[in-house]
């Protein structure tokens, strides 16, 4: 059995390696961002995608719904959205024997990759609809539950909140996402090679490289991968030492408001396996769970007035947490 894993771990890294060549097609430099939204997928998470307007967000969604082989749908979110925009709705139909009767026409989110391009120019009302999607993979519509497209996943985008015209997202539902990930700006050397790429008479194109139904089956050998002690206890390490209200996060309890809940121990053990497999490795090191700590938990943790009052920074405060806790520094 051990070798068994073994060959499937080694063949999904060599099918993932081609995607990554695929993505970086259409998607150039920024092999971090890649990275973690590869690995949101193969933990069967969502990611949220934050950075200023332009920087790509939207084409490494739509590259990724062609390589990976998946049914894509768009979202544009904005102020007027309403929940039945995304979910559908019952419309009355009067057959040609003059019967009526309802019929559900399905919203933009019964895909399988789903696109909540700016999410929060949204109302907090609206961006609740995602909730029982992004869970349970179904939604509840008319008193009937629609399971939505098997993999389910939501690769949001989110302008900085500082921009006018946003809302905050519930902090439920930042939970509910297994990275975030800061989408910056590309070095110089990365954006020439976006200049001559992408302002020529032809486009580069990715090409597929899995399914839908290989994806699943890359989750399950994901969930299979062995972690060893040590890591395990990094992960608990790390996440309680975020708590304020826990003894290991008394230190902090001047600085946060609160802390990351079990699902960033979840989000962390996942995401560690992915990783691993990622760079070509049969099983996690603590090295993943530090590199590992800043998307996973800076969406799960809110400073309070005085922290922000101070001008500390929650990628600041984690980076101090992990190389107290686990000895190495989060990556930058």
């Amino acid at each position: 059995m051990a070798q068994e894993l073994i060959g499937q771990i080694e063949s999904l890294g060599a099918r993932l390696a081609e995607a990554r060549v695929s993505i970086n097609r259409r998607f150039i430099g920024q092999e971090k961002v890649v990275d973690l939204v590869l690995a949101a997928l193969l933990c069967g998470g969502h990611a949220l995608l934050v950075g200023l307007p332009g920087l790509g967000k939207t084409r490494l969604v739509d590259t990724l719904s062609t390589v990976m082989g998946l049914q894509g749908g768009r979202i544009q979110f904005t102020p007027d959205l309403m929940p039945a925009d995304i979910l559908g709705s019952e419309v009355l139909e009067t057959a040609a024997d003059g019967s009526r009767a309802f019929r559900f026409i399905e919203g933009p989110i019964f895909c399988q990759l789903l696109l909540a391009d700016e999410i929060n120019r949204a109302s907090p009302r609206t961006q609740s609809a995602l909730l029982q999607a992004m869970q349970e993979r179904e939604v509840t519509i008319a008193g009937q539950h629609r399971p939505l497209g098997r993999p389910f996943h939501v690769l949001a985008t989110q302008n900085p909140i500082e921009q006018e015209g946003t809302y905050p997202l519930p902090e439920a539902q930042l939970d509910r996402f297994l990275f975030q990930i800061d989408v910056e700006y590309p070095d110089r050397a990365t954006e020439r090679d976006i200049l001559l790429a992408t302002t020529g008479a032809e486009d580069l194109q990715a090409h597929q490289v899995l399914t839908g139904a290989e994806l699943m089956a890359a989750q399950e050998v994901i969930r299979r991968m062995p972690v060893g002690e040590t890591v395990v206890e990094a992960i608990l390490d790390l996440v309680r030492a975020c708590r304020p209200g826990e003894p290991e996060g008394a230190a902090l309890a001047d600085s946060l408001s609160w802390g990351p809940g079990p699902r960033a121990a979840q989000a962390l053990m996942l995401a560690c396996r992915a990783r691993a497999l990622l760079d070509g490795r049969l099983a996690p090191s603590v090295a993943d769970v530090a590199a590992l700590a800043r998307p996973v938990l800076t969406h799960r943790m809110a400073l309070n007035f005085a922290a922000r009052a101070r001008g500390d920074s929650l990628s600041g405060l984690i980076d101090r947490v992990a190389g107290r806790v686990l000895g190495l520094e989060a990556a930058a």
